[in-house]
């Protein structure tokens, strides 16, 4: 019997912890131990770490876990000789100089370079930001031009690894339609729900919509859901906050019936691979959103949502779904089609696996 391919994942977050690791990689393993690999996973920030890294405060122990990632990253340096593929997210070492990285590249193991934002720009969490200075952004043209190919989310990421490394393959995040993302909302309703989800620190694009929700409030009676962290800045009385929790985010998600996803078009935001939209039209609902980066690929005008760049066109495709409802089921059961067959787990299974055969370094 052949012995198995051994795969090592080298990622910043634990195990199911991290949505940028569940829908870009974590989702393909069951996919990837039917094909005879063998998995072994290996996180810089350990799960108690992760229970406190993005709160305030509780720097001593943040540092503590800090040394011990960075230490435990520097020993696997040695031991990556009995893998066949060293799977990295987004960073090998959070901080330090690249010529550790030269180490890595000497590996004979295959290294599919993962990412999913614009990380050569300098981004932070408010929590963290005393640490701020020590972060490495240099890493990532070192770390595309030592894989062996660059898994990437979209094609302005894509643009960017072709600049350090011709094998770059865009592989997007992805929604697990038969699994975890079974089902789509209730038709049925007497009041329209927008809605959006996400962390707090993305929160502000949200506020951008507040004057035109504003305006309509003052003639249509709607509800704003929004799922996040921590509670919005802002206090409306047609806004529902529900906390967001990994056990119940997909069945609060299906609380609205539209949802929403501004962005204001930078560099950052270019980056960045639409997940909302993709949440949004995997439960059926159409999805509102601004035209920047991918989101004009995975919204079809008129069809499955709204692309939306002024208040006028916001304010436009929100009047529209509360004076014509039935649009919902009829755009929402297209958005759910769209993601079925371009973005969900089934549909790109394939393209994944793909990433783990011989692509040889330039």
């Amino acid at each position: 019997m052949a012995e198995k391919k051994k795969i090592l994942f080298v990622t910043p977050y634990p195990f199911d912890s991290a949505g940028s690791q569940r829908f870009r990689f974590e989702q393909y393993f069951s996919a990837l131990r039917a094909k005879g690999f063998d998995i072994t996973l290996n996180p810089f920030w350990e799960a108690a770490a992760w229970k406190i890294l993005y709160k305030k405060g509780k720097q001593w122990k943040k540092s503590y876990f800090l040394f011990k990632g960075l230490l435990r990253r520097f020993l696997l340096l040695f031991g990556l000789k009995k893998y066949d593929f060293v799977f990295i997210h987004r960073e090998f070492f959070p901080m330090g100089p690249n010529w550790i990285l030269q180490k890595l590249g000497k590996t004979e193991a295959k290294i599919i370079y993962d990412f999913d934002d614009a990380i050569w720009l300098p981004n932070f969490a408010q929590s963290n930001k005393r640490f701020a200075f020590l972060k490495n952004y240099d890493q990532v043209p070192t770390l595309c031009s030592i894989a062996n190919v660059c898994s990437v989310g979209n094609q302005f990421l894509a643009d960017y690894a072709l600049r350090h490394n011709p094998n770059a393959v865009i592989n997007p995040t992805t929604i697990d339609t038969e699994g975890y993302h079974q089902g789509t909302i209730d038709y049925s309703f007497e009041k329209i729900r927008f809605g959006w989800t996400g962390t707090h620190s993305t929160m502000k694009y949200l506020s951008d919509l507040l004057p035109v929700m504003d305006r309509l409030i003052q003639k249509y009676d709607f509800k704003m859901c929004v799922i996040s962290d921590r509670p919005p800045s802002f206090e409306r009385e047609y806004v529902e906050y529900v906390p967001w929790t990994k056990n119940t985010e997909i069945d609060d998600l299906k609380r609205f019936h539209v949802g929403v996803m501004p962005l204001q078009d930078d560099q950052w935001a270019k980056g960045k691979c639409g997940f909302k939209a993709l949440q949004y039209m995997s439960v059926g609902m159409p999805a509102l959103v601004s035209p920047v980066g991918v989101n004009v690929e995975i919204v079809d005008e008129g069809e499955n949502g709204f692309i939306c760049e002024t208040e006028t066109q916001w304010e436009k495709a929100m009047l529209r779904f509360l004076e014509q409802p039935n649009l919902v089921e009829q755009m929402g059961k297209a958005a759910r089609e769209k993601i079925e067959d371009n973005y969900s787990v089934k549909s790109n299974t394939q393209n994944f696996l793909n990433l783990f055969q011989s692509y040889e370094k330039n």
